[in-house]
């Protein structure tokens, strides 16, 4: 089992910048694939970065040259710098983890085994 906790959210203007972290506890391994996923109001969820087990990044078109994700195994947490925040970014950013035995699921959200509560993220224009 894995427990996640999202932090970092807030509110900003756009253009600004947040920090979301996303700790890692329990049977927690460095070989989990990871990402972030964000859900607005009225939309379905979608994957925003993906953290491949080798150190891969992968991101959405949307985000691209904007957020970065990154990982600090010795703290179990991953992170999710964004910056040049726009109002369409604004949504609920959800941290996820696959299981340890399964290539990574990439984008295929229902493949992810551990999903934490969510951070809100608010930008207005």
């Amino acid at each position: 089992q894995v427990h996640l906790v999202e932090t970092g959210g807030g509110s900003v203007q756009a253009g600004g910048s947040l920090k979301l972290s996303c700790a890692a506890s329990g049977d927690t391994s460095e070989t989990y694939c990871m990402g972030w996923f964000r859900q607005a109001p009225g939309k379905e969820r979608e994957g925003v970065a993906v953290r491949e087990s080798d150190g891969t990044n992968k991101y959405a078109d949307s985000v691209k040259g904007r957020f970065t994700i990154s990982k600090d195994n010795a703290k179990n947490t991953l992170y999710l710098q964004m910056n040049s925040l726009k109002p369409e970014d604004t949504a609920m950013y959800f941290c996820a983890a696959a299981d340890p035995s399964l290539f990574c699921p990439m984008w295929a959200e229902t493949e992810y085994a551990y999903w934490g509560q969510g951070t809100q993220v608010t930008v207005s224009s």
